[in-house]
């Protein structure tokens, strides 16, 4: 992650708001100008060096959103352009390729009222749900799919998330760090017990032993199930406590490959780190004896192990679909759970 892709690189919450005020300013003027759609042809991507009318469509937009400079008339994919289209790609949340096609160009095609009234709404939430946090912080943003850790107005530390599917989506809360717990159990949720685990069970009576998990009890007229420490258990070997009523928590995965998608909502509500060994390691350093080895060391002892943090730490579990880093750029992420849908119907 490039180090200004984040909500809080240097600023304070009252300027974050400053800078998205500007931003709708800029798209205000922006509105006057005409903003037909932009259409590709049969040929759906362009890369360096080829040639096209409507690579000239999108260098005139891209000049007027800020990304590319200079008023061009050519339909050559330059060098230029694709310096342009990286750029673009980054702020919107894109792999980063370089290459004109189908998801860049529907970024390209969002109207401006739309992305006016979505900076609205964010700086709605920067004043609803923005903390000033002095200390040492951590934020998780779900359309960004990214957790920052912040000491001060300084990030430390940020990852890659996956977080919670639209059917069992992340909640959006603040709370306090306490604990990590090595090689822990993974104590299975009822609704999983109930809609996987079961069914799974009539197919294979194996499953539980090929799944390496245990019936440890009865709760609620369902088996209460809990998988084992190990390479195959779901929370993979660590994670994180904040105790909430939502039962959310950061966790490591023996799924790896999902950190390779650019959208990442796949879990039943709690985040999934991709970095879980660094996260561990920062919020130890303190503590002379918990040194990487012996971190590692308790990560792969397969008996389960909870460490009280000596100062909680503050956790915001945040949804922000637009923001301006650091170095002035401005951001757009997809409104993966509706929620900014729903406040505009609110607000109308």
């Amino acid at each position: 992650m490039r180090s200004d892709n984040n909500i809080q690189t240097k600023d304070s919450i009252n300027e974050q708001y400053r800078h998205l005020e500007k931003a709708v300013e800029r798209y205000e003027k922006l509105n006057t100008e005409s903003w037909p759609s932009i259409t590709l042809s049969a040929k759906t991507t362009y890369k360096l060096n080829e040639k096209a009318p409507v690579i000239k469509e999108i260098k005139q937009r891209l000049d007027l959103l800020g990304d590319f400079r200079g008023n061009e008339d050519s339909e050559v994919f330059n060098q230029k352009l694709e310096t342009a289209v990286k750029k673009f790609q980054f702020r919107h949340g894109l792999e980063e390729t370089g290459i004109i096609n189908a998801s860049l160009v529907k970024q390209l095609n969002i109207p401006l009222e739309t992305r006016i009234s979505q900076l609205r709404l964010n700086m709605e939430r920067v004043l609803k749900e923005g903390q000033e946090n002095p200390g040492t912080h951590i934020v998780a943003n779900i359309p960004e799919y990214k957790l920052h850790v912040y000491e001060g107005n300084r990030e430390v530390l940020s990852m890659d998330i996956v977080v919670g599917k639209t059917s069992n989506p992340t909640v959006v809360f603040s709370d306090q760090l306490e604990q990590v717990v090595f090689s822990p159990y993974w104590n299975i949720p009822e609704s999983i017990v109930r809609n996987e685990i079961l069914p799974a069970m009539k197919k294979n009576p194996r499953y539980l032993k090929i799944h390496n998990m245990e019936v440890i009890g009865t709760k609620n007229g369902l088996p209460d199930i809990r998988q084992l420490p190990g390479p195959k258990n779901a929370l993979g070997k660590v994670k994180f406590l904040f105790p909430n009523k939502y039962n959310i928590y950061f966790h490591d995965t023996p799924v790896k490959s999902l950190f390779e998608k650019k959208t990442r909502a796949f879990s039943h509500g709690c985040i999934r780190l991709s970095q879980p060994f660094e996260l561990a390691k920062f919020l130890l350093k303190d503590d002379p004896k918990w040194t990487d080895a012996a971190i590692q060391s308790a990560m792969n002892s397969r008996k389960e192990r909870y460490v009280t943090l000596n100062q909680p730490i503050p956790v915001s579990i945040s949804y922000y679909t637009a923001w301006v880093d650091g170095s002035g750029n401005i951001h757009f992420r997809d409104d993966i759970y509706g929620r900014d849908k729903r406040m505009i119907s609110f607000d109308e």
